[in-house]
């Protein structure tokens, strides 16, 4: 039935009726801006290739200093929350 599917977003195609199409496309085209520059945007494909695709990117265009930042921020934001909920670190040294 239609219980598991989605509903498909209505497009226009307006065209203004003194426009003359020289090859430049519609000015009015909804387009965002960096979608040219996605690699997921685009073809409908179901959630796993996005997530590949999206995965492909992040190992392969990524920038190490962002990464890097995100590690470290995940990181604190990790030590933050075990600290409010007393979590004991002392388990993770060596007792002797």
């Amino acid at each position: 039935m239609g219980i598991f599917k989605t509903r498909k977003n209505k497009k226009f195609s307006y065209s203004p009726r003194y426009w003359n199409d020289d090859g430049e496309g519609s000015p009015y085209q909804i387009e965002h801006k960096f979608d040219k520059f996605r690699s997921t945007v685009g073809r409908n494909n179901g959630f796993k290739d996005k997530f590949k695709n999206a995965w492909e990117d992040l190992r392969h265009d990524a920038d190490r200093r962002v990464n890097r930042r995100v590690l470290w921020i995940f990181l604190i934001l990790l030590f933050i929350f075990l600290y409010l909920i007393e979590f004991d670190l002392s388990i993770f040294t060596a007792r002797r």
